[in-house]
């Protein structure tokens, strides 16, 4: 597993330590893997994993990094086309805000 999924898995998993109590979230670390946070937790997938998501949020790795570290807010990212969402937006907003 690469440095930046464990660091990525560790600290969504302090931010959601219970997972979440609705739907599927997958994130897509360009070049370093899949993530998957739901009512089991938060943990890291294989890579090409195809389990259906409520909302799939991709980006690079660096990205993901800024968000995890506070320098950037997940909707800024999106804003600026750093951050690409799709399915849920409700369930997405949600999440936002536990990630910061």
């Amino acid at each position: 597993m690469s440095r930046i999924l464990t660091e990525a898995v560790a600290k969504l998993g302090q931010r959601l330590p219970q997972g979440l109590t609705e739907g599927c979230v997958k994130f897509v670390i360009e070049d370093a893997g899949v993530i998957l946070v739901d009512g089991q937790g938060v943990r890291a997938a294989p890579q090409g994993d195809h389990q259906r998501a409520d909302v799939t949020l991709r980006a690079r790795a660096d990205v993901f990094e800024a968000i995890l570290a506070g320098r950037i807010h997940p909707s800024s990212a999106f804003m600026q086309g750093k951050l690409d969402v799709t399915g849920d937006m409700a369930l997405a907003m949600k999440l936002a805000t536990s990630m910061v």
